[in-house]
This record gives structure tokens, sequence and C-alpha cells, in this order.
């Protein structure tokens, strides 16, 4: 594709599109309906984001910046060098904004006696209290180091805590950096009555001086350092011969290595004090950001379990239990039921637990032959990997199609490989040059000399942690048109075939793409015959460019178009003439919208799909991805009410206008909704009783139709 050729009227940079869903996340942190404590976690998870944004995003434009040859972004037209400086510019308010957000949210919570604490605010108790913990637990596991002629600059790991300091001695001046130990606890928690603590980087701050008590102070400050983590193992040595688990903790080991992108500074730094830190480091002035704010703020989560009883229960939200499905019945095993029909569970509405015991059955089952998994992440504890050992030392045929290279979960996923291999798992390791990130699951059985497949499709990962924090769809199937296609699929990856042919799923690298762009030339063909014609696609991320410009053509031929996309969207709506039929809305709320669903046309004859895809490029063209028809009328009625609920969302949805920006949906003096508190209400209320099956919703009319028509309505 050239890039002269490209119409930008309607798309956008994908990382400026990212930095505004971040600042959706930081607008929850500021709604005053959202619970205070609940506020400040997202303000954690705002740092936590864009910490990752740079590690990989900022990470991977900026070796594009070393290759000689022209490169150009295909939404935006900017080179490497424009997208980061592009970046920059934006970045820096968005610091203001969260030291704004965070003075106002740690004045809140000082009124519910919660509070995060200078060494200069302690009463004289309180200090000594900190002297003698830095004293007899800090000081002595500190590893400072004076930075002059004779001591070189060190290599600070990437988000690591340090104190950078200007001293001077028998008038030279030099530098010293103190790295914060991740062995120390992140705050001291005071013997005070309430929750007052002092952040570890601010005590050690406070005392610096006594470390470096042969010079004289003149600046410090606290400092962190993000890195390129945009490594791949593609783009290392690596023989065939060796075991690729030991090329993968090789990987992870250069990874703390690679090239600073970041400077932050929290404190009054001087000039000249960051001025050699930029030096140092071979960075310029706009890479570096001052902060008021902590610098890393994975302590709120540890924060919250030392919450008192009653400040929890109004600060926090109430808790919530995921519920067993309806449609199944606690009093019988899962196995036989989803023989005899479709079962739908919706994270974390739904309790995993029926896959879970799914998977347990399948293990003590003498009928079942063998268990197929592919495994993207793991929790640290999955019960899931303990159940596949089972089956293996069951004597089943047990395959897992393992990926190492989950983006900060290699680690965990190399020990969950060694369990299962030692259980007697046979593990296989992706491609080269292609991660697995589909979500299948294949049981087959022998039932009176006849083979049976239950499928299982899902949007999410077998994490048994997220399912419980992301909205995920998980489809278990028996049909065996479907289960002979999974079958088929787990053939072709034994074998390393990623051009097999599947008569119902549809499957990346080869048939995904070309299979959505047929489904969308089916609805522009519809709606240029003057037929009735729709699309829904929910996902995370839009930024393939030929599917994008594919549904501007089918807009352009008047195909009605709804996108709930959580994050990136390089496509703008509502451009004239050429998006002015799509309508985008991006829901953040409690948990993280995650679920992938595309729906083609409307009643019964809509094609309806769930999977694991994206509408990115390195989904369609570069990853194992499976989306999976659904068929059996029940499901389709529960995703349809699904669609539904999402598409009137007035709560926390936001629609996205034609400049790329978000505002809120317009007040229409329609009731309050916010869509996932909606579900976890209908899911306590249809929970069946033991022995009991709850009926699936009654039918809507008109499948998708009357959600795009309301949608567009409020547009």
């Amino acid at each position: 594709m050239s890039v002269q050729t490209l119409d930008f009227s309607y798309t956008q940079d994908r990382e400026l599109s990212w930095l505004r869903f971040n600042e959706r996340v930081m607008e929850e942190a500021r709604d005053e309906s959202v619970p205070l404590f609940e506020r400040l976690k997202f303000a954690a998870i705002f740092t936590s984001n864009l910490d990752e944004f740079f590690m990989i995003r900022v990470g991977s434009i900026y070796d594009l910046t070393l290759i000689k040859q022209a490169h150009v972004d295909t939404k935006s037209g900017l080179t490497p060098a424009q997208q980061l400086a592009a970046i920059f510019q934006a970045v820096g308010p968005l610091y203001k904004q969260r030291d704004k957000l965070m003075a106002q949210l740690e004045t809140r919570l000082r009124t519910c006696n919660i509070c995060n604490l200078t060494v200069q605010e302690l009463d004289v108790k309180e200090r000594k209290q900190c002297e003698r913990y830095f004293r007899d637990y800090v000081l002595p596991i500190l590893s400072p180091q004076v930075v002059d002629a004779p001591h070189a600059f060190p290599p600070l790991p990437s988000k690591t805590l340090n104190i950078a300091v200007s001293l001077k001695r028998d008038g030279e001046s030099c530098f010293g950096i103190v790295p914060i130990p991740k062995s120390v606890p992140a705050y001291l928690r005071l013997n005070e009555r309430g929750l007052r603590y002092v952040l570890i980087e601010q005590l050690v701050l406070e005392y610096v001086g006594d470390i470096f008590d042969q010079y004289a102070v003149e600046s410090k400050a606290v400092i962190s350092v993000t890195r390129n983590a945009d490594i791949s193992p593609e783009d290392e040595d690596y023989d065939v011969n060796d075991d690729y688990r030991q090329h993968m903790r090789k990987v992870l080991k250069k990874r703390s290595r690679l090239a600073p992108v970041r400077l932050e500074i929290q404190g009054n730094a001087s000039d000249a004090l960051v001025s050699h830190l930029l030096e140092r480091l071979h960075l310029s002035r706009e890479q570096a950001f001052h902060s008021k704010s902590p610098l890393a703020m994975d302590y709120v989560y540890s924060l919250e379990g030392q919450l008192p009883g009653e400040s929890r229960a109004a600060l926090c939200y109430e808790p919530f239990t995921p519920k067993f499905p309806m449609g199944l019945s606690r009093s019988e095993r899962i196995l036989p039921q989803v023989l005899r029909h479709d079962a739908l569970l919706f994270y974390p509405f739904h309790s995993m637990d029926p896959f879970l015991q799914l998977i347990r059955e399948a293990a003590n089952d003498p009928n079942v032959l063998s268990i197929k998994i592919t495994i993207y992440r793991l929790a640290s504890k999955a019960e899931l990997i303990e159940y596949l050992a089972a089956a293996a030392e069951n004597g089943k045929d047990v395959s897992v199609l393992m990926e190492l290279r989950a983006r900060f979960d290699e680690q965990n996923n190399i020990s969950w490989a060694e369990r299962l291999e030692d259980a007697g798992c046979t593990v296989q390791y992706g491609f080269e040059g292609v991660k697995v990130h589909s979500k299948i699951c294949l049981i087959t059985r022998r039932e009176r000399g006849s083979i049976q497949h239950i499928t299982q499709v899902g949007t999410g990962n077998y994490n048994e942690k997220t399912a419980k924090l992301y909205t995920d769809l998980c489809l278990i199937t028996s049909n065996p048109a479907i289960g002979a296609d999974a079958a088929a699929f787990f053939q072709n990856m034994s074998i390393s075939n990623l051009e097999g042919e599947y008569r119902h799923l549809l499957v990346a690298p080869n048939g995904l793409k070309n299979r959505l762009i047929s489904l969308i030339d089916g609805e522009t063909a519809k709606a240029r015959a003057g037929k009735p014609a729709h699309i829904f696609i929910k996902c995370n991320s839009v930024t393939d460019r030929d599917l994008i410009d594919k549904l501007s053509e089918a807009s352009q031929a008047g195909v009605d178009i709804v996108l709930n996309v959580r994050g990136i969207c390089c496509l703008r709506p509502g451009v004239p003439g050429k998006t002015d039929r799509i309508r985008v809305f991006s829901i953040v709320g409690r948990y993280l919208e995650h679920p992938r669903i595309f729906a083609f046309g409307v009643g019964k004859d809509a094609r309806l799909y769930i999977g694991s895809a994206d509408l990115m490029t390195r989904n369609t063209e570069r990853r194992v991805e499976i989306a999976c028809p659904v068929l059996d009328e029940g499901i389709r009625r529960q995703i349809a009410h699904y669609v539904d609920v999402l598409c009137r969302d007035n709560g926390k949805a936001r629609l996205m206008g034609s400049d790329g920006h978000y505002f809120p949906v317009p007040d229409r003096g329609e009731a309050p909704l916010d869509a996932q508190a909606a579900f976890m209400e209908e899911a306590a209320r249809q929970e069946p009783a033991p022995g009991a099956v709850s009926p699936a919703p009654e039918r809507r009319k008109g499948f998708f139709a009357a959600v795009l028509d309301r949608l567009k309505s409020r547009s």
C-alpha cells in the first residue's frame, strides 16, 4: 500500500488515539460517582498504562527512527520522529492533569484519615519511627553510588525508583545515585490511628544526606528511567537446537537494559542535575517529565488491603462475586449439559468455575480421549494447569500450544510450561514470527463408538484472576461442525501449518482478515441494492488500514456501522462523505472491556462471531487468532441483549467525534444506565437456584437493528 495514495481525512495516529483512551481512564478518577479509593486506583491504572505505553509503543517507534529507510505511518502520514514529537507534546499536559487530580484525591482521602505523608509532615513520634526504620531496615541494604570520573553512571533498570543527588565536596561537584531495592516494602505504615504512611522513596529522599555524609547535598529528587521493552525473540540469535525456554530467559534479561525512552523526575531537581541525567541517558529535554505525584503507584493495590473495614465499605466498590450462569444447572455435571446445548459464560458477571469444572470432569471422564488448548496468559495460581496435568496423569492425550512471548508474562508461562511437561502433557511453543493469541479448547471423547467434540472459544485468556476483572465471553458448544474445524485447527498447529482452511472458524493469519473483508463487502452490496445493511463490531483496538478503508467504503455505500472500541481507534467517525454513517463509542468502567464481537446483517440471517482478534494488523496478519460463529439461537439472543445494553449505556460510554476526541453521550432524557452495573444486577437476579435451569432471555425484535437505530438516534 503506497502512502501517497492513502486518504488521511478519516484516520488518526494510533499513539495519539491511545493517549486519548488513557485520558478517559483518568476521567474515571475524576468521576464523583466512583468511590473515592477506586478513583485512586484509576489514577494508578492511568500511570501503569502510561508506563507500558512508553516501554512498548514509544520504544518501537524509537527503534524505527534508527532505521535508515523512510517509514511513514499509514494512519497519520507522520514519520517516526514526527510521531515521537507529537507524543511528547501530548504527554506533558497529562502529567499536569494527573498532578492536579492526585492533589485533589489525597486531600479528600486525608479527611478519611488515609494520609500519604512526607517526613516533614510527621510529628516527633512518627519521625522517630521513620528514623529507626530507615536506620535499621533500609540503610543496610542500600547500594549508593557516587558518579564521577572514576565511577561510571550505573545502568538503571527500567521503571525502578532511584534517588538522584547533586553533591559537592572540597569545592568539587559530582552526582550520586541511590537505587531503591525492590525487596523494600513500598511504604512504611505509621503506628498512629487510621492509615498514615510514608512512601519508601520519600523516606530515602529525606535521609539521603545521611548516606552521602561526606558530601554537601545541593539538589535531590526521585527519578525513574523507562527503557524500551519492545524486544522480540525473533530479533535475537536463536539456535533451533537450544531449549526455547532458555532462549526466552535470555531475552527477558536483555529487556531491562535496552535504550532509555523517558526520564521521570519527582522533586526539586536542579537544572544541573536534570541536564546531567539527560546527558548520561542520551535523552532530550522533551523526554524528561516532571511530576508532583508518585512515579510508581503499584502501592495503591496493597494499600487497599490495609483499609479498615468501615473505610473499605465507604471508599471502595461493593464487592461482587461472579455468579453461576443461567442455562446451566448446579446439581448436574457440566459435561453432559454442554453436550445437550450450548452455554455462554459472560465474565466477570458469571464465574469461570463452570469452564474449570468442565476441564476437571474431562480429566476424570473415562470416555475422554484428549484435551487440546491454546494458552496465552495465565494467573500466577492456575487451577486450569492442575486439571490439565491431572488429565495427562490419567492417561488422556493433553496437548497445549503455549505462547511464551506473551509480553510481561513470559516468565510465568515458562514456569507453567515446565509444570505441564513434567505431568506428561505435550507442549508446543508457537511459531517463528507469529504469536498464538487464540483462545480455544477442544475436548474429544468416545461415546458408544462415536466421536464427540466439545469446543470452547473465548474472547479472553484462561486467566482465573483477570476473569474477575475483565469482561469477556466464553462459548462452549458441542456443534459437530465447529468441533471438526477445531480438530483440524489443532492438527494443523501440530504440523506448523498456518494455511489451513476451515468451514466455520475464522482463523488468522490466513483466513480471518479476508473473511471479515468479505463480510463487510456483503453488507456494502446490500446497501447499494437498497437493502438494510448493518455492521456491529466490538473490540479493543482498530488500526488495520485495510479494514478501516473497507468500513469507510461501506459507510459511503449506506451501511449503518457501530464500533464499540475500548482503546485505540484510528478510524475517525462522522467525517462527511467518508465515515458519516459510522458511530464509535467507548466504555471505561469498573471492569476492563475486553470481548471481541463481529455482527453483519440483521435478523435471523445476521452473521455473528466472537473471537480473540482485534482489528489490528498484528492480530489479522501476524498472530494465530480464532473467531467462532454463534449458531445457537439462545446464545445469539443473549449476545444481542448484551450489545443492546452496551449501546444504551449513557453513564460510562463516550462517543468519539470526527476529530478523534471523546465526548459524553448527549442527555436525551433517558434513564441513567451503567451497562456493567446492569449486568451485575442481571447476573445476580438470573442466577439459578441449585437444581434449577433458568431460561435464556426472550428474543428481541430485529436482532441488532434496534440497537443500531437507538445509537444512531443519539448521535
